[in-house]
């Protein structure tokens, strides 16, 4: 685990938020996907599903099987970069035609074992468990080459937290902090601006300037609360 990866997941773990976890880079040789859940689990104390299942890394990286749904896809990289893998689906029941599409009988025969033990000593997945911040969703994929992101994305959408309201400081003429507040906007607690408030609103969490030495640029990130962000 990466410095800042580590940070993250001390803070997350202080403020109870929930955790999903994605394990890039599976298209180079890297740890085995056991080793990985012991160290976070070690390391932070938390209990880690994989909601996939890699099958293969490095140069034999093939694909993912969908825990959830017993289906492995399998990816074949774009030549042109920028452009979306090609994945094929095969019903992890079918055992002939998922033998012959991945290949290679070495990942066949470590991928059906790898799911058995997993069955076998892992409890099922729990949204309360996981928005309690004491069970993370594990993924596997590689994010340059498009593997794995969009099944990330989905049960992220599906097991995720929905949006909550947040304080806000609303500065009125001259700088005024507390002067104007709008009719939409509950003042019980606070400023508190509504994920369904129709304006666009957010907060900058974090700033970086001089990331390129030939220029004085600075960047700004925006965690966006409520409306719908338009360029320009």
């Amino acid at each position: 685990l990466e410095p800042q990866t580590r940070k993250l997941f001390e803070v997350c773990r202080m403020r109870g938020l929930p955790i999903f976890s994605f394990c890039n880079k599976l298209d180079r040789p890297a740890l085995a996907p056991m080793e990985i859940m012991d160290q976070i689990e070690a390391e932070f104390g938390l209990e880690t599903h994989p909601v996939v299942w890699p099958v293969g890394d490095g140069d034999r990286f093939k694909g993912l099987l969908d825990r959830m749904k017993n289906v492995v896809l399998l990816y074949e990289k774009s030549e042109k970069r920028g452009q979306m893998a090609t994945v094929t689906e095969v019903d992890f029941a079918d055992k002939e035609a998922l033998r012959e599409a991945i290949g290679d009988d070495e990942l066949f025969d470590k991928l059906e074992e790898d799911e058995e033990i997993l069955r076998e000593i892992l409890p099922p997945l729990d949204k309360a468990r996981v928005l309690a911040g004491v069970q993370s969703p594990l993924f596997f994929g590689s994010a340059i080459a498009d593997f794995g992101v969009d099944k990330f994305l989905d049960y992220f959408v599906d097991y995720g937290s929905i949006p909550a309201s947040r304080k806000a400081v609303i500065e009125g003429e001259g700088g005024d902090k507390s002067a104007k507040k709008d009719d939409d906007i509950d003042d019980d607690d606070g400023v508190q601006v509504p994920a369904e408030y129709p304006e666009f609103s957010g907060f900058i969490f974090k700033m970086q300037a001089n990331l390129d030495p030939q220029h004085r640029d600075r960047l700004s990130y925006v965690r966006v609360i409520s409306g719908k962000y338009e360029k320009g």
